[in-house]
């Protein structure tokens, strides 16, 4: 029978010197990206967006114009080519929302944040490189999504298309990915104020699907002083080409939503650094 022995391990190999580099914020950020591009539901949730804005211009943009001799006076009357080809953003704001919130919850829910936070105790540069890693990949995402959805959205509707040179184009392509940005980003600091993404989901849909609807229901006095200033109608305020009565003008609208995420955001920082991981 043959015996085997341990060769002996000198105390010089138990002492491996690791170089620990100080918490900077393009330190943070990288970490942020890192752990931003290996999840699957990055890819397929912003994926989802950038299908749903392309393919919604080009579908809605050739049925217009297959059924462009059956459109009622009206319809007619209201019609704008550029915000026809650029409706996909509707869909697209739930996707990026939810990517939005999943990004902080996630964390939250395996207990990552835990070690996410023992690496950056101070926990704004967390926030803050989580908040402006998603706005820099939203903006550039849906800037060209927003762009490939109008330009083959203007091919589709054939001879009722327009061009990027058109009054209001190059503002409704980039206002919508700026809308979706800060979507995006009030969706992150959601997710750090609820930390829980059916909470944070639930809020995101009900601010921008179910509160417009439910204020039509409200005195006609009354929807005129706070329909606008809801998130989703200032977004189509800001895009839209044909302003409608009672709406805000694209800089005005642009103020609301700055302020509605600058809220979300300063609430985010302060439970973020006041309560337990």
């Amino acid at each position: 029978m043959s015996i085997i022995t341990a060769e002996p391990i000198s105390p010089a190999a138990d002492r491996v010197r690791v170089k620990v580099e100080p918490v900077t914020p393009p330190r943070v950020l990288r970490s942020e990206w890192i752990k931003m591009r290996s999840l699957r539901s990055t890819t397929l949730t912003l994926a989802a967006a950038v299908g749903t804005m392309v393919g919604a211009g080009w579908i809605i943009g050739g049925v217009t114009n297959a059924y462009w001799s059956t459109l009622r006076p009206e319809e007619l009357l209201a019609f704008s080519a550029i915000d026809r080809t650029l409706v996909g953003y509707n869909l697209a704001q739930l996707a990026v929302g939810v990517l939005g919130v999943l990004l902080v919850t996630g964390e939250y829910a395996t207990g990552m944040i835990r070690a996410t936070f023992g690496a950056v105790p101070r926990r704004l540069p967390v926030l803050w490189a989580k908040a402006a890693l998603y706005a820099g990949v939203t903006f550039v995402l849906m800037l060209v999504a927003a762009l490939v959805g109008f330009v083959g959205g203007q091919w589709f509707l054939g001879v009722h298309g327009t061009t990027l040179s058109a009054h209001g184009a190059l503002q409704g392509i980039v206002g919508v990915a700026g809308y979706l940005t800060l979507i995006g980003v009030f969706a992150v600091a959601l997710g750090f104020i609820l930390r829980s993404t059916a909470g944070g989901v639930a809020t995101l849909f009900g601010l921008l699907m179910v509160l417009p609807g439910l204020g039509l229901l409200l005195p006609s006095s009354w929807q005129h002083h706070l329909l606008p200033y809801l998130p989703s109608n200032a977004g189509a305020s800001m895009i839209s080409t044909h302003a409608t009565a009672g709406s805000l003008s694209a800089s005005s609208s642009l103020l609301v939503l700055l302020a509605w995420v600058a809220a979300a955001l300063v609430g985010a920082a302060v439970l973020v650094t006041q309560r337990d991981a």
